[in-house]
């Protein structure tokens, strides 16, 4: 059964040697106190698994001692032992009541104590198993949250995960008045890049581009992978400018991943494309309009000639009065949004 660490409250100072030493010789390890108030003090120190007090005592008797071991919400279970001169068995019932799993009558029988210690020792095992099954169940559980609200190819956030954290972003703009962009980006011409490499390649390169995007974003930033070959990143507390560079560092930091594309002229490798849309501060308005608002952006980007980023600010769709970050000698045309192939 293993040796227990029992802890001793008795203030009859020849009581508690005589109880401590019956417990040493039982084989288990063993703490004594004066009184409840200084068990108490040591329970606040020291994990035990069985506590024998005595039930009257100064400051702190053992059934107030016995009542806050049970008020204990923070900790593992303690088994407990009441011990009393009391012959009444309406004493014992008021003990049980209270939180108490057994009782000793004094003078205690060295037998009757080894018999008690060993029934504590089989509930404090079954205890310790619980415990441990719990915890195994929680971190299950946790893997299984996690599990699924990650992009498995990917190892970022998926829609699940993109659509709560949204939420709450959502929820602080609307309740503070805080401000928050978002980039949706797209793998240029990527149909394109499957057709010619083939499926697998295709996996390669979005799991380089999404941990790219991971590594690229700053400290406070969230990435997900919102479909296909589409990204989004979560930008709080940005200007559209900040917005545009983050998201325009991403850009770069996939083109210089200079994964081949010959299907993507006039480069010829792995580009990106992205759209910004920004709340404002005094009217937030929808994470839905916000998510149309980058979509209208992006196609601008891809109209625009790809592998650059367009933003729209306040969910306006001008792309033409809005940045533009592309490569040196490419310009942002004013065209009505419409959807491209890749």
């Amino acid at each position: 059964m293993g040796s227990l660490r029992v802890l001793i409250a008795e203030d009859d100072a020849v009581s508690r040697r005589v109880l401590q030493r019956a417990v040493e010789q039982c084989g288990h390890e063993c703490l004594a106190t004066t009184d409840g108030a200084a068990a108490w003090a040591q329970l606040q120190q020291t994990e035990v698994d069985v506590v024998i007090s005595d039930w009257m005592m100064p400051e702190m008797d053992g059934l107030a001692l016995c009542h806050r071991v049970r008020e204990r919400a923070d900790t593992s279970y303690t088994y407990f032992i009441l011990l009393t001169a009391l012959g009444d068995k309406a004493h014992f019932l008021e003990g049980m009541q209270t939180g108490a799993d057994d009782y000793l009558t004094k003078p205690f029988d060295r037998e009757e104590l080894q018999a008690r210690l060993l029934a504590a020792g089989r509930v404090m095992a079954l205890h310790r198993r619980l415990a441990k099954q719990n915890a195994e169940l929680a971190e299950l559980n946790r893997a299984l949250f996690e599990s699924a609200r990650t992009d498995p190819l990917t190892g970022l956030g998926n829609r699940l995960r993109l659509w709560e954290d949204l939420q709450k972003v959502q929820a602080q703009a609307e309740r503070y008045g805080y401000r928050y962009a978002i980039g949706l980006c797209d793998v240029d011409r990527f149909k394109a890049y499957n057709d010619q490499y083939g499926h697998q390649a295709g996996d390669a390169a979005l799991q380089q581009v999404g941990q790219t995007i991971a590594r690229t974003c700053r400290s406070g930033d969230s990435a997900y992978r919102y479909g296909g070959e589409e990204f989004l990143v979560i930008l709080p507390e940005q200007t559209c400018m900040t917005a545009v560079i983050a998201m325009d560092r991403i850009r770069r930091a996939v083109h210089g991943l200079a994964i081949p594309h010959e299907g993507n002229p006039p480069l010829g490798v792995l580009t990106l494309s992205s759209g910004i849309a920004l709340t404002d501060s005094e009217a937030p308005g929808s994470v839905e309009t916000l998510l149309t608002a980058a979509d209208s952006a992006l196609y601008s980007a891809k109209r625009a000639g790809r592998n650059r980023v367009v933003a729209h600010e306040h969910g306006t769709p001008s792309p033409s009065e809005r940045p533009a970050l592309a490569p040196a000698g490419d310009e942002l045309q004013a065209t009505p949004p419409a959807r491209l192939a890749g």
